[in-house]
């Protein structure tokens, strides 16, 4: 059984769709950041940097934060959407690095600017609008002539995807990238995405491409 602390983010629902799509019982515990949920101290405990999501594994007793690193360990521990070694487990964790470093942040800084506070920040709007084009350039020559962002379906697909699920936030015309649109509607297929997405609580309906 894994406890996820998570709430209705692209971070938060990179793992929700992962567990969904592992087919594994875990609790959902809503960290409501609107209100401060993240800074109690029980849930400092399991996330010192008080971001969202982090876990514990009733086996074993593990707390985990970070996305990434938790997306790595359940796919290893359960054997799915991550190979065990070879290329394909270098490119994949390549790719989630990608999102981890590039797209997460400044699609997220993008949010800030594009879409909380327009108006405010002309110099930050142009950068972050920029860079979210740049980025989405990146992933559409990857997807190019493929399915998957590395060939099979995998932890990379699944934390980049809640991000892009955001493109009108980010003032994106998904049209504009066929490569990225196309990936976008398949993943958005996946019944285990649409419940994932939902997790912990349902906000409207999936943004459909």
């Amino acid at each position: 059984m894994i406890d996820l602390y998570t709430w209705t983010t692209p971070n938060g629902r990179k793992v929700s769709i992962l567990l969904e799509e592992l087919g594994i019982d875990y609790n959902a515990h809503p960290i409501n950041i609107g209100q401060g949920d993240q800074k109690t101290p029980e849930f400092l405990e399991i996330s010192p940097n008080n971001k969202i999501p982090a876990i514990v594994d009733q086996d074993n007793g593990l707390q985990l934060m970070e996305s990434g690193a938790i997306m790595i360990y359940l796919a290893d521990k359960y054997g799915k959407f991550l190979a065990a070694d070879g290329e394909q487990r270098t490119r994949t964790i390549e790719w989630l690095m990608w999102q981890m470093g590039g797209l997460g942040p400044m699609l997220g800084q993008a949010h800030h600017y594009l879409h909380f506070n327009p108006g405010k920040a002309e110099y930050a709007e142009d950068r972050f609008r920029t860079e979210v084009r740049r980025l989405y350039g990146v992933l559409d020559k990857r997807l190019e002539g493929r399915d998957y962002i590395v060939d099979d379906y995998s932890i990379a697909d699944m934390a980049c995807w809640p991000w892009i699920s955001r493109y009108e936030w980010q003032q994106i015309n998904l049209a504009e990238f066929p490569n990225v649109q196309a990936w976008y509607k398949r993943v958005l297929e996946r019944p285990a995405v649409q419940k994932g997405y939902h997790v912990p609580k349902v906000m409207g309906e999936i943004p459909a491409g």
